[in-house]
């Protein structure tokens, strides 16, 4: 056999034999998603974290799900005799949730298997790839707080607005006492609805009240306006702050205060804000110092000294991000603030990157720093 047949033959022999161990070593304890609609078998997931999708399109010609090639394409389903496609992600998922969809014969649909939630500008399927540190927003048997809707008018856009708004567990019986207020933003592309569905905002803070380890507090949660941008290069260039504050500061604010059980004042008062919500909560906390005590970056960007220099000071900065993102860009901001004289504190969320995991602990690090007396 000459050289370069023989080269060949022994690369194919290694392809085949990685693919068969990679096939083999994939664990066969495949379970419904908890995002799935009710009755729906898939998408799945394993205790490794690989995710199965599987579609029923006997029309079609090629299906690939945008999960699983890290940006390399995705996945590929492959077509049965039965009309279903099947296919399993190349590797384990990023423990947390992702948005995800179907490029079925080049258009762009959703997973019929499972529940859509606004991302990317447009209402996605999401799938939940279980942690092994869940336990802090599992839905437990606690006393829950309650998450409303609530309609604010808006004279600046000459609209009526919504917002949502988490009150603790007891805030209907006891209403003699007053809460704080941290107004917590969504990121780019994603709406008011975020933190509520994506990132178990409510039960992180339900679980954290069970066990006594933060003070109660009102989290209000609205749309940033940030869609009214089109997506694309340099789309956030082109972003204004203004009226997006005007929003926040001279409307939803003073509703919430009139129609809420705050302590309206500056010292009871938080922003923080996920990627384009930290872009937000940095913008606004420095053009009203007055208004807040408590500002949070979710991989967000970060705050300096100089920046901060003859305002209001904070009672406390909270900078955090995914391991995978830029962590040292995080902590070195945050060494600076304290040589500075500011109180700052950084998190770095382990194995995760510019995802819902990373903020939803993020969340629960932040609470219990949040409105000491």
């Amino acid at each position: 056999m000459k050289p370069k047949h023989l080269l060949a033959l022994l690369a194919f022999t290694f392809i085949s034999c990685l693919c068969r161990a990679q096939t083999a070593s994939i664990a066969e304890d495949f379970k419904p998603s908890t995002f799935n609609q009710p009755g729906q078998e898939y998408p799945q997931v394993n205790s490794q974290g690989y995710a199965r999708f599987r579609i029923k399109a006997p029309q079609s010609d090629s299906i690939k799900v945008s999960l699983g090639l890290g940006g390399r394409g995705g996945t590929k389903l492959t077509k049965g005799a039965d009309g279903f496609w099947t296919g399993t992600t190349e590797g384990p998922m990023d423990e947390g949730f992702h948005y995800y969809h179907l490029t079925i014969d080049g258009g762009i649909f959703n997973d019929p298997g499972t529940l859509n939630f606004y991302g990317s500008t447009r209402w996605e399927s999401g799938i939940e790839i279980p942690a092994h540190d869940q336990d802090f927003y599992s839905l437990k048997y606690v006393p829950h707080g309650n998450v409303q809707q609530i309609l604010f008018p808006s004279k600046s856009t000459n609209t009526s607005r919504r917002a949502f708004v988490y009150t603790p567990p007891g805030y209907e019986k006891d209403r003699s006492r007053k809460y704080p207020v941290l107004y917590l933003q969504h990121g780019w592309g994603e709406d008011e609805t975020a933190w509520s569905n994506q990132g178990h905002a409510n039960l992180i803070m339900d679980n954290l009240i069970a066990t006594g380890k933060i003070q109660p507090f009102i989290i209000v949660m609205t749309y940033g306006m940030t869609n009214d941008v089109r997506p694309g290069p340099g789309a956030l260039k082109s972003f204004k702050i203004d009226p997006f504050q005007t929003v926040l500061t001279d409307e939803l604010i003073p509703y919430v205060d009139a129609s809420f059980r705050t302590r309206a004042d500056r010292a009871h008062r938080a922003m923080a804000g996920l990627s384009m919500g930290g872009m937000e909560t940095h913008m606004i906390t420095l053009n009203k110092p007055e208004l807040f005590a408590y500002y949070a970056l979710l991989s967000g960007g970060t705050y300096s000294s100089d920046e901060l220099k003859d305002k209001t000071k904070p009672k406390l900065i909270f900078i955090s991000c995914g391991s995978k993102e830029r962590p040292e860009g995080v902590k070195n901001a945050v060494v600076a603030l304290k040589a500075a004289g500011y109180d700052a504190v950084s998190f770095v969320s382990e194995n995760t990157a510019h995802e819902f995991l990373t903020w939803r602990r993020s969340l629960y690090e932040l609470a219990p720093l949040l409105f000491k007396e």
